[in-house]
């Protein structure tokens, strides 16, 4: 087992992974940037770095800071949580040639499946069904990508190779439109992922946004653990999953995670990973594959009884997977909603101090994060400050007490989306299930 690990994020994933540490019996280095100081996981860690200025790029994003904070504390592993470097295989590789362990997929699978385009292709190769679109990314041939449009038809989405988030999308509806459409996405690829290879995608109409969560070996032994539905987003970002799916059967179940199963055997894939699906119409397409832990993460463990964090690091360690999938039962229902330090109308950003923190309580309620009463929410980073989790053992049971908690929980001195959140949780399409990707968008537009 890993001795020390450096947890390399910030906070309530970091707290998360000092959590898994310290029931593991691992020490941890909790390296902070400067305005972080007072993050809950650094005041608890066993040891901490200051890997520089508040700016994501010059600290959590500073690849020779955080391997010098791993070398002076002689750390044996690396967790990169999720964002930040979690899914830059230069970064893994860098971790592993300086003689740590990158508690994740090894540096090749990260660059292949960090590639939209390449790893769609791996997918095919695989068996995996996805979406039509180009095969491959696009040249600079007009003439050629305007036919590979037509073909597709009409809408079509323009995705950047290299991007994630929901960034390097756009939607095109006409032929007129779709040169310019290329050229605009190509940019901000450049600009945002110094990658600007682009491909073509055909635009689903009402798809939901399925996911399968798997953990493989490395040794050529995977399962997977069932599925969550995201569909819940605002701009391809997510704000309520649940886990099961709500309609997808047992059967359909097991054979999309078994396609997923059997391509991580193949690959020999390390670590906790997550394939992404557009699901419509009973058909599941391939969207991209998440080499990482995954924020939604909790709400399978609520059903499967598994320890994501705690299997990554055992799996780093250099053990075997201890389960079959025979091994992997599902029971009841969770619901995660996402909450951020932002306007609920607007959804600007609202940085500043927390005055009052009261968590809610009860069966099946679980809250990751890291804030507290007197903390103070940075302007320089992701607006995320908690996930609030529901589990029932029913869809019915864990809606209401989900709802109950966003009833209790208080928040004060920032504003906060729990307003949109009570609005969704009692919203008659949702509390019916089977909402798709467009669903919150176009109910914000009214």
């Amino acid at each position: 087992m890993l001795t020390k690990v450096v947890i390399a994020n910030r906070g309530e994933i970091a707290l998360r992974i000092l959590r898994a540490c310290k029931e593991l019996g691992i020490q941890t280095v909790a390296v902070h940037s400067e305005v972080d100081v007072n993050l809950k996981h650094v005041k608890l860690a066993d040891e901490t770095v200051c890997i520089g200025p508040a700016a994501a790029t010059e600290s959590y994003l500073n690849i020779p800071a955080i391997l010098s904070a791993a070398e002076i504390t002689d750390a044996m592993g690396i967790h990169p949580g999720y964002g930040f470097l979690s899914e830059n295989a230069d970064f893994a590789e860098r971790v592993e040639r300086s003689g740590f362990v990158f508690i994740g997929p090894d540096p090749d699978t990260i660059r292949k499946m960090g590639d939209k385009v390449s790893a769609i292709i791996e997918m095919k190769r695989l068996k995996i069904p996805c979406v039509p679109g180009s095969e491959g990314e696009l040249d600079n041939d007009d003439k050629k990508n305007l036919n590979i449009a037509q073909k597709i038809g009409y809408p079509v989405l323009i995705k950047a190779a290299g991007g994630g988030g929901g960034r390097g999308i756009r939607v095109v509806h006409s032929e007129a439109a779709l040169l310019n459409a290329i050229s605009l996405t190509r940019s901000e690829a450049h600009a945002n992922f110094k990658n600007s290879s682009v491909y073509i995608e055909k635009f689903l109409a009402t798809p939901r946004h399925i996911e399968i969560q798997i953990l493989g070996d490395g040794q050529g032994h995977a399962i997977h653990l069932g599925e969550r539905d995201c569909s819940m987003q605002r701009r391809h970002q997510k704000v309520i999953e649940e886990a099961p799916a709500p309609g997808i059967t047992e059967k359909q179940r097991n054979q999309i995670g078994e396609l997923c199963v059997r391509a991580c055997c193949e690959m020999k894939y390390r670590g906790a990973g997550t394939f992404e699906f557009l699901y419509e119409a009973g058909n599941f397409y391939f969207i991209e594959m998440n080499t990482r832990i995954q924020v939604e993460h909790p709400i399978t463990e609520e059903i499967t009884g598994f320890d994501l964090v705690s299997e990554q690091l055992r799996i780093a360690s250099g053990e075997k997977l201890a389960y079959k999938q025979k091994h992997v039962k599902f029971k009841g229902h969770a619901i995660e909603c996402r909450i951020n330090a932002e306007d609920p109308i607007t959804f600007l950003p609202s940085p500043g101090t927390i005055t009052l923190y009261h968590p809610p309580g009860g069966p099946g309620i679980r809250v990751d994060t890291a804030i507290y009463t007197g903390y103070v929410v940075p302007p320089n980073y992701d607006s995320l400050i908690g996930k609030l989790i529901a589990y029932g053992a029913s869809r019915e049971i864990a809606l209401a007490r989900l709802r109950t908690a966003l009833d209790e929980i208080v928040i004060e001195g920032i504003k906060t989306n729990i307003p949109m959140h009570q609005a969704l949780t009692r919203d008659a399409n949702f509390i019916n299930g089977g909402t798709h990707i467009h669903y919150l968008e176009q109910r914000l537009a009214l």
